[in-house]
């Protein structure tokens, strides 16, 4: 059944602008992907680590009037600029939050790219769209579009083009069924590991860039085999489980709950508990509620 183009404000989302002369090569020496690569046409998906190679922040680059805007969480703003404040030295580049100038928003629906003229089988390809920005999810095409708008008028724009409005839900429904974190309401600050959370197969690290922050754990890590988790999407039969309850199988702890909505979350599973249940055919639970976890069609473990 086809589903109707809609936008959602991410309202949870902030903006910060990086701008200057060094601001790419600033940005390349700190993030796991390629910054080389964010052009008019082009935006990415990227993370910064610990130098221990855990997560900290995630978000999206895009260019704008040829400066860069990190499409980021917005409770944790704060924190992500003054991190990129220790780094800065003596590089020209200017960090400053944009968030009352810009909103994010995500564009769901069968049409919702073909609607901003994008093409579907390039994650990332950019367009100009109502004085700001609209591409296509980085991480995976069938996560629909985002969008960077002046929030003055962007609602009026994204109604013009023939969207509907959608509660933030929608969007949730979405990304869950299709297996992609949503920052730190997924992955754990200073715990979380990005082949964990699916970073490689939804092409946020470039294993070719060279030198960044946390690069070298996360380079051992995929070359060694060492990843014995994975966060995956479950089907939920029963009250949805709270964020941090664990997911038993057999009496023992297999993994744990993060974000859901009625009937689905994701959960950071142990793959062996996953091979196990798979051979069995028995049950996960997670306090009041049976679930069931499904491999992404993305996924390559």
């Amino acid at each position: 059944m086809a589903t109707p183009d809609r936008y959602v404000v991410l309202e949870d989302r902030g903006l910060i602008a990086v701008d200057g002369e060094d601001a790419r090569e600033f940005l390349q020496g700190l993030v796991s992907n390629d910054v080389r690569r964010v052009a008019a046409d082009r935006a990415i998906h990227a993370a910064f680590l610990t130098p221990q190679g855990k997560y900290l922040h995630d978000f999206f680059i895009v260019e704008d009037n040829g400066g860069l805007l990190l499409d980021c969480e917005a409770r944790r703003l704060d924190d992500l600029k003054r991190r990129l404040g220790i780094y800065k030295l003596r590089a020209k580049v200017a960090v400053a939050d944009r968030s009352e100038a810009f909103v994010a928003a995500a564009l769901i629906g069968d049409g919702a790219l073909a609607a901003l003229g994008l093409p579907a089988e390039t994650p990332g390809a950019a367009a100009r769209f109502a004085g700001g920005v609209a591409y296509v999810d980085p991480r995976l095409a069938a996560a629909g579009a985002r969008a960077v708008l002046p929030r003055d008028g962007a609602v009026k724009a994204l109604e013009t083009a023939g969207f509907a409005a959608a509660d933030r839900g929608a969007y949730d429904a979405l990304r869950i069924h299709l297996g992609l974190a949503d920052g730190s309401r997924d992955m754990e600050v200073e715990k979380a590991i990005l082949l964990e959370n699916g970073f490689d197969e939804l092409h946020g690290v470039d294993w070719d860039k060279g030198c960044y922050m946390g690069q070298e754990l996360t380079a051992r890590t995929r070359y060694r085999g060492l990843i014995k988790k994975r966060l995956v999407p479950v089907a939920v039969d029963g009250p949805l489980p709270a964020p941090g309850t664990p997911v038993i199988f057999e009496g023992k702890e297999a993994g744990e709950i993060r974000s859901g909505v009625e009937g689905a979350a994701l959960a950071l599973m142990r793959l062996e508990y996953l091979d196990r249940a798979a051979a069995s055919g028995q049950p996960f639970t997670a306090a009041d509620a049976r679930i069931t976890a499904r491999k992404p069609d993305w996924a390559t473990f």
